[in-house]
């Protein structure tokens, strides 16, 4: 059966008053304004070895805050209270050493990079300034600044059209916004495959050929109403019906998402991430949305954003650590080994963030509370300068001492391991003015 149905604005969980609209229903399959709405859907045959035909971005948001002094840049010097219970553990690259929750990852740090003085974190709850490197009121009156995926959809384009460019894959919880198409408006949103299943893509006994014939109909209904729209939504639409036909006559998507295609081996190496613990309110330590971003950027996705665990801890700072981060580490390692094996490694940047650090001081319930003035994050791939640690905080782990590394000149890196220059390249807002893509340069120990 095929059904339209008109818009009915509504609130998000998180976005900033962006309306879903029910716009096309085949089936079991919807189209709302992130997307169609699906869950287990991508990949195609991506024989080992096969060589990218484009750049892309895995972004892992460790939604809640992951605490910096327990990963990256373990507090020796400074006293029990502060520095908490982990050791460092030394890394393939001599002289840097990190905590001992990651030893997979230490063993691939010749191929990675970590940044252990990050700055400019707004401090508030949310995936917003980790999607866009932007604050949430910046360009806020014209609906701010859009996630980094967006803006590859407008500049770049789909690598294939039945493949969209941005995938966000969406969890259970708070704090998991895949990032929203801010003033570039829902043409340009994450999709989301966020359905029951892959019955969603089943044409529900609609062959290609009545597919293609009923597409012919809605192009027609749909020049009739744009001669009478004013609000500017229907170009949004006509997007989101060309994009639900586009996937539903091709296997790509749909194989992609399906893991149990992989090799047994390498579903293996990047393991479950179970049992999930410390999830409460927030998203799983999902490791097979790893698997499912790496096999999305090999059929050509641009950009895929996850959220993974759920890192509050204000309370057992220890145990979540310790729980979370063997399953990080093997799912990064898995990551970044499998993209090397797949001479993919150049090509695909991966980045694992949160959206500020931790208290230096360990509170009374065992925890640490927020701390926006320092941050970390997790960077390999991408054609960089890998194997280095870039920046340090003071002995109690307080602010940045050496290098700072503002989540703007992060921004500007993944641009440019994109292939966009940020000292020219701009998206125009509503107005029509031109919008540079960041204020700052990329990183420039790394590029």
């Amino acid at each position: 059966m095929l059904s339209i149905y008109g818009s009915k604005p509504r609130r998000s969980g998180y976005c900033d008053g962006v309306s879903r609209r029910g716009l096309l229903k085949i089936g079991a399959l919807g189209v709302g304004a992130y997307g169609l709405n699906m869950v287990d859907l991508l990949r195609a045959e991506g024989a080992s070895g096969t060589k990218m035909n484009h750049k892309a971005v895995i972004n892992i948001f460790l939604g809640g805050g992951p605490p910096h002094q327990d990963m990256w840049e373990i507090k020796t010097e400074a006293p029990k209270e502060i520095r908490g219970p982990f050791q460092p553990i030394a890394t393939t690259v001599p002289g840097i050493q990190i905590g001992e929750c990651f030893p997979k990852i230490a063993s691939i740090m010749d191929k990675s990079s970590v940044l252990r003085a990050v700055v400019g974190c707004e401090g508030r709850h949310d995936s917003f300034q980790c999607m866009t490197g932007w604050r949430h009121q910046e360009m806020r009156a014209v609906g701010g600044f859009p996630a980094l995926g967006s803006v590859l959809h407008k500049l770049q384009g789909p690598v294939d059209e039945s493949v969209p460019p941005y995938i966000g894959m969406k969890t259970a919880g708070v704090w998991r916004n895949p990032g929203t198409p801010g003033f570039l408006g829902p043409t340009y949103s994450p999709f989301v495959p966020d359905g029951e299943g892959l019955a969603n893509m089943k044409l529900s006994g609609v062959t290609t050929d009545r597919l293609n014939d009923r597409k012919q109909v809605l192009a027609s209904i749909d020049r009739l109403r744009r001669d009478i729209d004013t609000s500017g939504q229907l170009e949004g639409l006509d997007s989101y019906q060309q994009q639900a036909f586009d996937v539903l006559t091709s296997s790509k998507l749909v194989d992609a998402l399906d893991v149990s295609k992989e090799d047994p081996q390498i579903r293996e190496r990047y393991g479950d991430g179970k049992p999930y613990q410390f999830q409460y309110d927030g998203a799983a330590t999902n490791n097979e949305l790893v698997l499912q971003a790496r096999r999305l950027v090999e059929v050509g996705v641009r950009c895929v954003t996850l959220t993974f665990g759920r890192w509050d801890s204000h309370g057992n700072n220890e145990g979540l650590v310790r729980h979370h981060g063997v399953r990080i580490d093997q799912a990064v390692h898995a990551l970044v080994t499998d993209l090397e094996e797949r001479g993919m490694i150049d090509d695909v940047t991966v980045l694992v963030w949160g959206e500020f650090g931790r208290t230096p001081r360990i509170n009374k319930s065992a925890g640490r509370d927020h701390w926006p003035q320092v941050s970390c994050a997790y960077m390999a791939g991408g054609g960089m300068k890998n194997g280095q640690a870039i920046g340090s905080t003071n002995r109690l782990g307080e602010h940045a001492q050496t290098r700072p590394v503002h989540v703007q000149e992060i921004f500007a890196t993944l641009y440019k391991n994109l292939g966009i220059d940020v000292s020219s390249a701009t998206i125009k807002d509503p107005a029509g003015r031109p919008q540079y893509l960041t204020k700052m340069d990329p990183i420039a120990e790394l590029v």
